[in-house]
């Protein structure tokens, strides 16, 4: 047993969550094969085929467009040394959107086309690092900070106290 399996908490939350998954793609076929029948009664069986290739080739062009945006956005962090958190996260976006476009359906295309596309990508990247920063740091547990502060009972952010030490100094790298 590795030391992240022995945190409490950890084995409890995964225990949870790994039989929801087979129920949950089940229900996703399910889904799609009751809107795509229902499409196909509107619009005929060879039209729903059709529109069905079209919306996955769209997805592998749009994939391929976005994909290689997201990667010139994560080189051009890299290179001016920035925290490359936004261009990663729509990395995974572009990615996990395009796989969902080039499967076959409409809901899974409609999901798709918002983590593709840049101007829908903003609403869906809180909820990236929302889950991300649980997983992460979800077994860490709290940690609280308090304030210090003087022997008179005022907080150190009202200033120093008179009667501290100041020492100057200068920082050389």
């Amino acid at each position: 047993m590795s030391q992240i399996h022995g945190q409490p908490g950890a084995p409890r939350r995964r225990r949870r969550v790994l039989p929801w998954v087979p129920v949950a793609l089940l229900l996703l076929v399910v889904l799609e094969l009751a809107v795509i029948i229902a499409v196909g009664r509107r619009i005929g069986a060879l039209w729903t085929i059709v529109s069905l290739v079209a919306l996955s080739v769209a997805g592998v062009w749009l994939l391929r467009r976005e994909g290689a945006r997201a990667m010139r956005a994560l080189r051009t962090s890299a290179r001016t040394g920035e925290m490359p958190s936004r261009a990663l996260a729509d990395g995974i976006l572009v990615l996990v959107g395009g796989l969902l476009l080039v499967l076959p359906g409409f809901v899974t295309d409609v999901v798709g086309l918002l983590l593709v596309l840049p101007f829908t990508r903003p609403l869906a990247r809180p909820l990236l690092e929302a889950g991300i920063r649980r997983r992460v740091f979800g077994d860490l547990g709290v940690i609280r900070v308090r304030t210090a502060t003087h022997r008179d009972g005022r907080s150190r952010r009202d200033g120093p106290d008179p009667g501290d030490e100041v020492v100057e100094g200068e920082i050389v790298d």
